[in-house]
């Protein structure tokens, strides 16, 4: 990594994980392969921001530690890449095992159960298709028909642009939402140790 962490891909230690080099790899992997109507490719950063935008839209009374877990939904990519979920089935090896333990040790390094409880996996995953279903309509060249179809619908209170920009800015965005959920969540972990 660029900070000079060596992640063991197979057994990945929280202790090898820092978010600046979550942040420089998913402002550097491109959603959409790069196939999207845009100066710039769509990252999985600024996804990664708008995901935990559409879950504290629909659920503002989440445990805010859920916030942080939506943020970090697709963390592992800044080390594997963003891979369609049919390829990676095709690929023939337990990709979400592998998956699994890179999430697991993010988790656990930023203070979370190393495991979101099924319900709000659910929850970020209702809001990751939500986002899905913006970006095929704005910037990857699906009707409003075909995104629903692949997607679901996009409730009405939702209402995002999806606006790709530059590496450098889609991983200020990252850094600058994870920094203030920290900050967030830091009055509630001084109380539990307290």
């Amino acid at each position: 990594m660029l900070s000079g962490r060596r992640l063991d891909l197979l057994d990945p230690s929280p202790l090898d994980v820092e978010i600046d080099d979550i942040a420089h790899g998913l402002a550097r992997v491109a959603r959409w392969n790069g196939q999207t109507r845009s100066a710039y490719a769509f990252s999985v950063a600024e996804h990664s921001v708008i995901v935990e935008n559409i879950v504290r839209t629909l659920y503002p009374r989440l445990d805010r530690r859920w916030y942080l877990a939506a943020l970090l939904h697709d963390s592992s990519e800044y080390v594997i890449g963003d891979m369609i979920s049919p390829f990676k089935a095709a690929l023939g090896v337990n990709y979400r095992e592998f998956e699994d333990r890179l999430e697991a040790a993010i988790h656990i390094r930023f203070g979370l159960p190393p495991k979101a409880p099924l319900a709000i996996k659910r929850k970020i995953k209702r809001a990751d298709r939500i986002c899905a279903h913006l970006e095929a309509v704005q910037i990857a060249g699906f009707g409003e028909d075909e995104a629903r179809q692949f997607f679901g619908p996009v409730p009405s209170d939702i209402d995002i642009e999806i606006r790709p920009v530059p590496a450098n800015k889609a991983q200020t965005l990252f850094l600058s939402r994870f920094h203030e959920l920290m900050a967030d969540l830091e009055p509630a972990r001084k109380q539990r140790s307290a």
